[in-house]
């Protein structure tokens, strides 16, 4: 069962230079802002929204948020299966321990939260693997960074039954780079690998699709 690794935080400074640039405000606001702001998406002013929210808003709610916070990194594992978030009360998450699931198939995606987009679908009923990132040489990042050590045990494993391995990295060039290295590697063991097709989205105008995602259209065409 292994501890979440938990994403770097955006690089902020010392807590003296976060908040010198935030004249008026008092300094407890200040940091609040500041905290806000290390949040992915989040820029000054829906950091100063969210902080002046917090201030009106009663003490009970500031001591939830709080509790919730700190409840999900005292809590928080990855599965010992497929590496997905899991419980510390379950070491095992539960698709994996859904016998109901194929596990003739595993299905590739970069973070847990393509799971949760999956599921959405109802379509699919095979299980999962998590990297946790994708192969990017632009930031540092290589094979070694990502959970493909624990993907490449599963298919190892003298109990694998595993026939497919669909990978649905998004379709970028760090997915599509991930997508190359994951073929490579397990191809030569005899199990089908499969791509995610791309193209245009329902209800889409060809005209306005950029060239990319036309020729992926093209080329993932289907028979009617």
């Amino acid at each position: 069962m292994a501890a979440f690794r938990p994403d770097p935080p955006r690089p902020f400074g010392s807590a003296t230079a976060s908040t010198n640039g935030m004249p008026g405000l008092a300094p407890p606001v200040a940091r609040l802002v500041a905290a806000f702001r290390r949040l992915p998406g989040i820029g000054p002013k829906s950091a100063q929204r969210l902080a002046y929210h917090m201030i009106r808003s009663p003490e009970h709610f500031a001591e939830e948020l709080a509790g919730a916070v700190i409840g999900i990194k005292r809590q928080i594992v990855l599965c010992a299966v497929c590496t997905d978030i899991t419980v510390t009360e379950r070491p095992v998450c539960n698709v994996c321990a859904d016998d109901r699931r194929d596990r003739t198939v595993i299905c590739v995606v970069e973070e847990p939260l393509d799971v949760v987009a999956i599921e959405r679908t109802r379509t699919y009923g095979g299980t999962y693997h998590v990297l946790h990132g994708v192969i990017s040489p632009t930031n540092g990042i290589g094979p070694s960074d990502l959970k493909l050590r624990e993907l490449m045990s599963r298919l190892h494993s003298p109990d694998s039954a595993v026939a497919e391995v669909i990978i649905a990295t998004n379709p970028n060039l760090d997915g599509e780079a991930t997508a190359m290295h994951l073929q490579r590697t397990i191809e030569p063991l005899g199990i089908a690998v499969t791509r995610i097709a791309r193209g245009l989205p329902s209800g889409s105008d060809i005209e306005f699709a950029d060239d990319a995602t036309l020729a992926h259209a093209l080329k993932s065409r289907s028979t009617l």
